[in-house]
């Protein structure tokens, strides 16, 4: 089963698969280190060769060698570690000094790509002697998952009352055990952990999600990155705010504060702060938006309907995951913006009162409408298009829950057709287009 705490994981930006994922590997390989270490070399392979310096992928790997994990560390602490390593040139584990120079052990390798993913990471551990010690390979596979060399993709099955692998799958279960797609998610996850600690976990997304939106609406100044892009959520919030003053003010007005709301939380995620994987970095700013909106905007809006929210766009978060893919550099941006969205739509159909088919459909439709997205972020930064592109799916999110709470949940096209598409497009996609940054605006932009 994929749980909530997989889809949401709180850390730091600005991605969760050349961010997060080489922070986790990194971490995994020097739990691991072979007695006698005393030098060790990482290298990046594929998409994060390509794209890993603009994502902080050399930062991460030090990171994760230093013992950090992403859902722990101070995004303030990060100067001071990343010196620290420079200055030093080691790591020390168990009160062992170990060899450990970026400028010469960490490899980006741009011809060779590994096997069973483009964000290809191998590391290695060497004696006094330059003897081989241990090599391992990892890979991360989007959403900060990291599956080493010979393990299976995806977790073995555990035991739940509701299990479901297509969302036919989940409408039946639904319907059998007359419980909403929340609901039936809950018991899932009290399965596996008791339920305080379910909510406790749910509460500390929701808290970190807010919190971010805050921290974003509230910085200015130029991101991170050679591009130098202004932060443009802190004067978009004030003007909406003054204009609150206004006698008359357009309907569409709504879409703005969405907007804000979204870009404020990927603004932070570019600057390396601390937001949800929601599923993945470079889409987090959607579903929290949406959240905002509920919480704020919609009327009547309860804490545990924000839950609720957040267990419906879990489960579709898991059939997109089980059944295509959540990574730009396996399926493009349409894995994650476009299942962001998706995530975001069956959530909010879900507080509004929407029944299982009804989200089902608030899902297929938002889905259905990112297809063919590329990623092709301009130097390799997190920042142009993504940090729009948020935005735009966040009000994509909305008009397809509403379109379908319009409906009965009857129609032509089914989410898992939808999921099966975006998995076939995805692998039909030129390489150039899947978070390489070798096409599209990423090489039709100047940077400067």
């Amino acid at each position: 089963m994929i749980s909530v705490f997989d889809l949401f994981k709180i850390g730091i930006g600005p991605s969760s698969s050349h961010t997060v994922g080489p922070m986790v590997a990194a971490r995994r390989f020097r739990d691991g280190l072979p007695q006698g270490t005393r030098r060790i070399t990482a290298e990046l392979f594929g998409s994060l060769a390509w794209t890993g310096k603009g994502h902080g992928s050399d930062t991460a790997i030090c990171l994760g060698l230093m013992g950090a994990a992403p859902d722990t560390l101070d995004p303030d602490e990060v100067p001071v570690l990343t010196a620290r390593i420079a200055i030093q040139k080691f790591i020390e584990v168990d009160g062992a000094r170990i060899a450990f120079d970026a400028e010469r052990d960490l490899i980006f390798d741009f011809a060779t790509l590994l096997p069973l993913h483009s964000n290809g990471m191998r590391f290695r551990a060497f004696a006094e002697d330059d003897t081989l010690l241990d090599e391992r390979v990892f890979y991360s596979i989007g959403g900060g998952f990291v599956v080493e060399e010979g393990e299976a993709r995806e977790a073995p099955a555990q035991d739940v009352p509701h299990p479901f692998a297509t969302a036919a799958e989940l409408l039946s279960a639904c319907a059998r055990a007359q419980l909403s797609i929340a609901d039936l998610q809950l018991a899932n996850e009290c399965a596996l952990r008791p339920r305080e600690d379910v909510e406790r976990g749910l509460d500390a997304i929701l808290e970190a999600m807010f919190a971010s939106i805050d921290r974003g609406l509230a910085r200015e100044g130029a991101l991170p990155g050679r591009l130098r892009v202004k932060r443009r959520a802190r004067a978009i919030h004030e003007k909406l705010q003054a204009d609150r003053l206004a006698n008359q003010r357009p309907p569409h007005e709504i879409m703005d504060w969405v907007s804000v709301f979204a870009m404020a939380v990927n603004e932070e995620n570019a600057a390396g702060g601390r937001i949800v994987t929601a599923p993945t970095n470079g889409a987090a700013g959607i579903v929290p938006a949406v959240l905002r909106y509920v919480r704020d905007i919609c009327p009547d809006t309860s804490h545990a309907q924000l839950r609720d929210f957040l267990l419906t766009a879990a489960a579709v978060g898991a059939l997109i995951k089980r059944n295509a893919s959540i990574s730009g550099a396996e399926v493009g941006c349409q894995g994650e913006v476009g299942s962001a969205a998706s995530m975001a739509a069956a959530g909010l159909a879900a507080v509004l009162g929407a029944s299982p088919a009804q989200i089902e459909n608030a899902a297929e439709i938002a889905m259905e409408h990112h297809l063919g997205m590329t990623c092709d972020p301009i130097g390799g930064l997190v920042q142009i298009p993504c940090i729009e592109r948020n935005a735009f799916g966040a009000n994509k999110a909305i008009a397809a829950a509403s379109l379908a709470l319009r409906g009965d949940g009857i129609h032509h096209v089914s989410l898992d057709q939808v999921i099966e598409t975006m998995r076939q497009t995805g692998a039909d996609m030129q390489s150039k287009y899947k978070e390489t940054s070798q096409g599209g605006l990423a090489v039709n932009v100047p940077e400067c």
